[in-house]
């Protein structure tokens, strides 16, 4: 028995020493030089890294432009959106009404928003606050996002609607990613507080953390010009796109911060909740944050790249797996033109954040390298690796837009008169889109997001082609218009092929004037 103790203490101890060997012998300079080399790569603008160790924070930069249209640089102090990092912060404030005993985690949503409703009754009446941030409505992921991308719906009039949106799941069976149910979750704090969610998680993580640059609205920018502009590739060249206020969904994505803010949120997070000598969240309430709740299976690519990787699953508010070993507590988030990563290693002390001013996939990339670089003898070129993938993508969505056209049935017209397929044509999810002849052209205009207009262009038939110009981040798209029994159009389906919105869940149809 002596003996056994004394192999596993040597084990262990082998174990620390072979940890700090790693940690020590991490090379900054080449981490920085991998990073600038990764931003010219994947041609992003401009890009903001911080690395947290053992409560300090070891690096904290900033690369490339915060506009691709000027000169000026991006610094350790440049904003950008966090998008879904915001996730975070909303469970984390949820999780300090459970310990001040306001609620608990298995409170049911109606017994504070009693105009919450889903589109199963029984789901309903037993969906809990854990359910909110766990992803396990039974919803899809992403569904009923175009809800609130752009639209005027106040974060009340997106969550009532919410009872349109059919599950793909049954109810707790299966992880589907919800924006919209963490806009329910924070729209429960000022129910119990009386406070909105903006004031609240300023009041309880913005101020006493001093991230004195952080907001939750881009309408709080104010005389800041140390601001990085969103981007994404348009026709194989960068391009800068405008600044989409997220205030209805703000509790989902809201947050806008820069690499030294979010180090101090990472340190408090490392070191168990308490930030100079305070306590901003109970350490046992963090334990509850990054529990696994939802089960997601491991990926092919995880299974061939990431093969330490043994589990995958959701928290509230965070994705958790592990890797080498240990446990990776982390999250993405990505508005139209800016990508983000938050990524804590509790056991190693180390946390840190990605955040760039385009669409890409060069965070999760770096996830990877910084881990293998701390954690592991071994690394890869992981940014190198996800850019294959990437440009992979791209051509293949060419070759189905090749496709398409080749596909496309010519020397058709549509059925009608152009004249016969303007009107009003009514979503009970969505609302209201109008499709009006100006000049001898149809056009469509959906009457919630007045910026979501497009002329309609005949593609075959009863099918026209659609651009949403103001939205450079979406590709074409069509109208198709049926005709029902007695020769009249009866409906329209709207589908923009793309990762994040998913148009045919609107379901239009013709309102009969």
């Amino acid at each position: 028995m002596i003996r056994a103790f004394r192999i596993a203490i040597f084990f262990a101890v082998s174990f620390i020493l072979t940890t700090n060997l790693f940690a020590q012998s991490v090379n900054i300079q080449e981490l920085d030089r991998y990073f600038q080399k990764s931003l010219i790569e994947w041609e992003i603008p401009g890009m903001a890294i911080a690395i947290v160790k053992n409560d300090s924070v070891i690096f904290a930069k900033g690369y490339g432009v915060r506009d691709i249209t000027k000169a000026d640089k991006v610094d350790k102090n440049t904003l950008f959106g966090i998008a879904s990092n915001t996730k975070a912060f909303t469970s984390a404030a949820i999780a300090l009404l459970v310990e001040k005993g306001d609620i608990v985690w298995d409170d049911k949503v109606i017994d504070f928003l009693p105009y919450f409703k889903m589109y199963d009754s029984y789901v309903t009446s037993n969906m809990t606050i854990a359910d909110l941030l766990s992803h396990r409505s039974g919803l899809v992921t992403f569904s009923g996002d175009l809800l609130w991308y752009s639209t005027k719906y106040t974060r009340e009039e997106i969550i009532k609607r919410a009872k349109n949106l059919k599950p793909k799941y049954p109810f707790r069976t299966h992880y589907g990613y919800s924006n919209i149910m963490f806009l329910a979750a924070g729209e429960i704090i000022p129910k119990i507080t009386g406070k909105t969610w903006d004031l609240f998680v300023d009041e309880k993580f913005f101020k006493p953390l001093g991230m004195t640059s952080t907001n939750t609205s881009i309408s709080k920018f104010g005389k800041n010009l140390n601001i990085a502009q969103p981007h994404v590739m348009v026709d194989d060249k960068v391009t800068k796109i405008k600044y989409i206020s997220w205030d209805n969904i703000a509790a989902a994505g809201g947050i806008n911060s820069n690499v030294v803010d979010m180090s101090k949120w990472i340190q408090m997070l490392l070191n168990k909740g308490v930030y100079k000598d305070k306590t901003i969240i109970p350490e046992e309430r963090l334990k509850e944050l990054w529990a696994p709740q939802t089960i997601q299976k491991i990926e092919r690519f995880n299974e061939i790249y990431t093969p330490t990787t043994h589990f995958s699953a959701y928290g509230l508010g965070w994705d958790l797996f592990d890797y080498h070993g240990r446990k990776i507590i982390n999250h993405s988030g990505g508005l139209d033109g800016m990508i983000s990563k938050v990524v804590l290693v509790p056991e190693e002390g180390l946390g840190f954040v990605v955040l760039t001013n385009s669409i890409n996939y060069l965070p999760e990339a770096l996830m990877y390298k910084i881990l293998d670089t701390y954690l592991s003898t071994n690394t890869r070129d992981w940014s190198n690796l996800y850019l294959r993938f990437y440009n992979g993508n791209k051509e293949y969505e060419k070759e189905e837009n090749a496709k398409k056209e080749k596909e496309r049935k010519l020397n058709t017209k549509p059925s009608f008169e152009l004249s016969r397929y303007a009107g009003t044509y009514r979503s009970s999810l969505y609302g209201d889109a109008k499709i009006s002849l100006l000049n001898g052209k149809l056009q469509i205009q959906f009457l919630p997001a007045p910026d979501f207009i497009s002329d309609l262009t005949h593609w075959e038939n009863n099918t026209f082609q659609i651009k949403f110009e103001k939205f450079p981040s979406l590709p074409k798209g069509t109208v198709e218009f049926t005709i029902d029994k007695s020769g009249k159009i009866s409906t329209m389906k709207v589908d923009v092929p793309n990762p994040d919105f998913d148009f045919t869940e609107l379901d239009f149809k013709k309102v009969v004037e």
